[in-house]
């Protein structure tokens, strides 16, 4: 089966979807749950040991409550330091006091990552560290099922109320007696979002028909994902807070009185905030979230005592003891001591039992060799002193034997707890290897497909003959079909855990199956088709590939796509992948440079008359060109200097846009332009760079758009500068405060209106092309409509960048024009020298945004540009063009320039199509089979599983890209 070089490259890309995907979903765990029972019940609770006939009335089989009520005050993206830092002594101040003189426990509560809401929610209320993958379920979160302290309250006949964040709502229907939820994804508002929390509190808190008070408050989130930690709205908002803190506690105190349970004030955050104001990773500003707990109940402090350290899901049991519930199914977390160190030793031994039990109940069943951990074995030790301590209590020994016997009991349960906890907090889930080993083996298959067919798809007819149908009649391929079969029976009869192949239809398991094996003949079919032979004449596909030779640019862009690869084996190098792009890059415009003074002088005199003339395609007279060198009034003689000062100038731009964003984790606190930019001070500076960025993106855009896209270009600029001074961002030359007027809606939704204007107009021009009878006029038609969609994306781009970021736009647009006219042409580099060479830029201006491989540098406030409430599809899809722009531009920059030389036009996208292909192809399925070996790794969940998911992401828009190829490369079905 012959397909073009485009159509082959496509459909490799889609297969390598379909396998990541089956891969992603075996290697994100599910995570550990008990299989004992859907939910914790009172009878659960042990009973107390060795206390035979002779149990005491004051402790019963179930723990009774702590605490009337309990007050849950979560502040969205609380870092410690606002609280116990500098910061908190500024803008927190009762707070402060309350924990320094009030009946109060400090503590740094460690947050898992992925730090974003919904899993944290997750983490708070059952106790258990929720999967990696709840990362892209945190978009949509599904009602919550497994045991939780919510339903655990709602089941013993607690009272809840809630306001805030409406995640809660949608994890725990039907829980609430009363709630209001506000969305958590419009980031631009920070002020309506918390005030319509705080407008029940007076209501809520006079009235005594609740017993649990939640509230989620979501601006100081917002804020951060705006401007960042250091933002100047940070300090009233925790100022707000603070008022908020000290109005509930003056209600609870008020209302607390002799003989009555005392009341609880939790004030906690979910996750931290980075430097750069989001959130997802592991970094310690991301990980490290305040607790505090306030009640009357605890001794008061005589001054500020620096907070404990301890693990965000450790309040969960905490909280469920102290409501005398039980503590969920699933929860790994341990009792905080501090909590109960003024009960008797009794009752706290009796709580740290319960605990354990659960643990170890959870343990058992979650780990075959359970009998080996330490932590089991120096439980069972510590229940059976405690049944000692019990016999002498119960005998009433009043010795200070007891008390010293009692808190050594006391302190082998903490050891217990804390080595049961650490052992199931390290035991994530259990991976699916049936599903990641089928997804490993697809793709691997789908890669040397790819590397076999590298003769066919880089010829001159740009085709590839796949032996499919001959595979699909050959005995191996029924044989592997049969052998697949048998396998999947197996491994699903005989698996112990989950498998998500086995839940599959068995149809749709088949024809993976399927496919598998035709891919199995196909590659063994090309491989002997490769083979040399003595009596065999080689076909004109294979003369062609016998006959390549290697440049030196081609020897460099071979060693740094392998030595890339292979450096993503290091979890340093992955945090820091920034730095391996940023060198490649830098070496690759001083090869340019080489190639270029060769051409200009050592060459010099080699050269023909005709060598010596204007930079023109040599298809010019057919059609126009993509380069404006004549219209430009150039000479041969400048233009010569020109292409000489092009490398150091993309070396320059290079090196200004390193210092604009510092990324990755080793130098990401270290401040940087982006931060001086943004900073209040320099505001007219930022808005005098952003205007000059905006007007240097039109001068290098418009030259070959047409007269009506190139006024909607320049309004849709002027929108944008607009919207950026609305939301506060940058300063017209007539305003005197820098305060936002507005969220800028109606500005961001006139800029779209000039986006879909420039972009119809540029898919009408590539229809029109398609139906034209004249080459000529149908290529100069194709060409514009191919600048004008390619137009449209920079103005939406421009849009979504933040201001500061305007100026990184400006200089991929400048770096694209100079080198297309001087650089790519002039100097004869092939379509897939060209190619290697724009993904390389793309991949270098992917971080040169800000990005990096940390999940909490994905800015999700762009996904909201334009929108006044949140709309999923909208937002994602905003998200991911403004992630992914740098990828994007030079990609659409590559089909724009390939598409404009018709000396080989019909190659060339097949071309740049399979080469896209083929680099993504072979980091994704090295780093798909590094994980497998590495998913016990140390740093597997905080660095290897992120940069997974990006990997995923990237293949999912270079299939796009491809898609956009392959439909442009219309030449195709004259090809032989």
């Amino acid at each position: 089966m012959k397909l073009s070089s485009s159509v082959f490259a496509l459909l490799c890309l889609i297969c390598e979807i379909v396998s990541l995907a089956l891969f992603l979903r075996g290697f994100f765990p599910v995570p550990v749950k008990s299989s004992f029972s859907d939910k914790s019940k009172v009878t659960d609770f042990p009973a107390e040991p060795q206390t035979g006939k002779h149990t005491l009335t004051i402790i019963t089989k179930a723990p009774a409550p702590l605490f009337k009520r309990v007050v849950i005050v979560l502040i969205d993206a609380l870092r410690e330091d606002f609280v116990f830092g500098s910061d908190g002594r500024r803008f927190m101040p009762y707070t402060r006091h309350v924990m320094e003189r009030g009946s109060s426990h400090s503590f740094i509560a460690k947050a898992r990552p992925p730090t974003v809401t919904m899993p944290r929610i997750k983490a708070l209320t059952t106790g258990s560290i929720p999967g990696f993958i709840d990362v892209v379920m945190n978009l949509n979160s599904p009602a919550l099922l497994e045991d939780n302290l919510i339903w655990q309250a709602k089941s013993a006949g607690k009272q809840i109320i809630f306001y805030g964040d409406d995640t809660w709502v949608r994890l725990f229907p039907k829980h609430f007696m009363e709630h209001d939820g506000t969305t958590s994804f419009f980031v631009s508002d920070y002020t309506e979002v918390d005030n319509n929390v705080t407008r029940h509190l007076d209501g809520t808190l006079k009235r005594d028909d609740w017993d649990i008070l939640i509230l989620h408050y979501l601006g100081l989130d917002h804020i951060g994902h705006i401007s960042g930690p250091h933002s100047s709205l940070i300090g009233p908002k925790l100022m707000e807070m603070d008022d908020v803190i000290k109005k509930i506690h003056a209600s609870l105190v008020s209302k607390e009185s002799e003989g009555t349970l005392p009341n609880l004030l939790v004030l906690c955050g979910d996750h931290g905030m980075s430097e750069t104001g989001s959130h997802g990773g592991s970094s310690e500003p991301e990980i490290n979230t305040p607790l505090v707990l306030i009640s009357p109940t605890f001794r008061r402090k005589a001054g500020f005592e620096e907070p404990g350290v301890l693990e965000q899901v450790d309040l969960t049991p905490t909280l469920a003891l102290g409501l005398g519930l039980p503590i969920s199914k699933n929860s790994v977390g341990h009792l905080i001591p501090a909590m109960f160190e003024e009960l008797s030793l009794r009752e706290q031994l009796r709580l740290l039992q319960i605990n354990g039990h659960q643990l170890s109940r959870l343990l058992q069943d979650s780990n075959p060799t359970f009998h080996k951990e330490v932590g089991y074995e120096q439980f069972r030790v510590a229940e059976k002193s405690h049944g000692s301590w019990m016999k002498l209590y119960v005998d009433g020994n009043t010795s200070e034997v007891l008390s010293n016997m009692g808190k050594k009991v006391l302190k082998q349960y903490l050891e217990a707890l804390k080595a049961m906890s650490s052992a199931l907090s390290k035991q994530l889930g259990k991976y699916d290897m049936y599903s990641m080993i089928m997804g490993m083996i697809f793709i691997l298959q789908v890669l040397f497909l790819l590397l076999l067919a590298m003769p066919e798809a880089l010829s001159r007819e740009a085709v590839v003959d796949v032996p499919l149908a001959s595979s699909l009649l050959s005995l191996p391929f029924y044989l592997l079909c049969l052998f697949g079969s048998a396998l999947h029976v197996l491994v699903c009869t005989s698996a112990g855990g989950p498998c998500y192949l086995c839940s599959l239809p068995w149809v749709l398991v088949f024809t993976v199956i399927v496919l598998s094996s035709a891919f199995t003949c196909a590659l063994v079919s090309m491989v002997a088709r490769r083979m040399p032979t003595s009596n065999k004449t080689p076909t004109k596909n294979q003369s062609a590939g016998s006959d390549w030779t290697l440049s030196e640019l081609d020897v460099l862009l071979l060693i740094g796509t392998v030595g890339h690869t292979l450096s993503l084996a290091s979890s340093s190098f992955i945090e820091e992948e920034h730095q391996t792009w940023y060198f490649l890059l830098n070496t690759l415009c001083l090869a340019v440079f080489q190639d270029v003074c060769r051409k200009y002088f050592k060459e010099q005199r080699h050269r023909d008359e005709q060598d010596e003339g204007p930079l023109l395609p040599s298809g010019a007279k057919e059609g126009p060109s993509f380069f404006p060198a004549v219209e430009l009034g150039m000479s041969p003689g400048s233009e010569k200097w020109l292409a000489l000062a092009t490398p150091l100038l993309t070396l320059t731009c290079c090196r200004l846009l390193r210092s604009l964003n510092q990324t990755g984790v080793q130098w990401a606190h270290l401040p940087d332009f982006g931060h001086w930019l943004n900073s209040g001070d320099h505001k007219a500076f930022l808005s005098l760079l952003a205007a000059v960025s905006l007007v240097l993106i039109f001068l290098l855009v418009q030259r070959h758009c047409s007269l009506v896209s190139k006024i909607a270009l320049a309004l849709g600029l002027l929108g944008v500068y607009s919207y950026r001074a609305a939301v506060g961002n940058v300063l017209f030359p007539w305003q005197h405060s820098s305060r936002a007027v507005s969220k800028g809606t109606v500005e961001a939704r006139f800029v779209y209106v000039f986006v879909l204007g420039i972009l119809f107009t540029g898919v009408k021009d590539l229809l029109r092309s398609q139906v034209m009878s004249s080459v000529v006029d149908s290529g100069r038609l194709k060409s514009r409509g191919l600048w004008e969609v390619y137009s449209g994306v920079v103005l939406l781009v421009a849009l979504l960048f933040r201001a500061h970021n305007l100026p990184t736009l400006a200089c991929c647009l400048l770096i694209q024009t100079v080198m297309a006219q001087f650089i790519w042409k002039k100097l004869h580099y092939d379509a897939a020298q060209t190619t290697i060479m724009h993904y390389w830029f793309g991949q270098a201006f992917f971080y040169f945004q800000g990005n990096s491989n940390n999940i909490g540098t994905v800015d999700i406030s762009v996904g909201f540009v334009g929108l006044e409430s949140y709309v999923e599809a909208p937002a994602i899809f905003l998200t991911a063009l403004s992630t992914y722009a740098g990828p994007l531009l030079w990609a659409c920059h590559l089909l724009c320039f390939l598409s404009s030389q018709r000396d080989r036009a019909v190659m060339g996208l097949g071309h740049g199509s399979y080469c896209f292909a083929l680099l993504r192809s072979i980091p994704a399925v090295f780093y798909v089979v590094l994980v497998t070996g590495l998913r016990y790794h140390l740093f597997i969940w905080s660095v290897f599983s992120p940069k997974l998911l990006y990997e995923a992401m990237h293949t999912l828009i270079n299939t796009a890209i491809c898609l956009f190829f392959t439909f442009m490369d219309q030449e195709r079905s004259a090809r032989p």
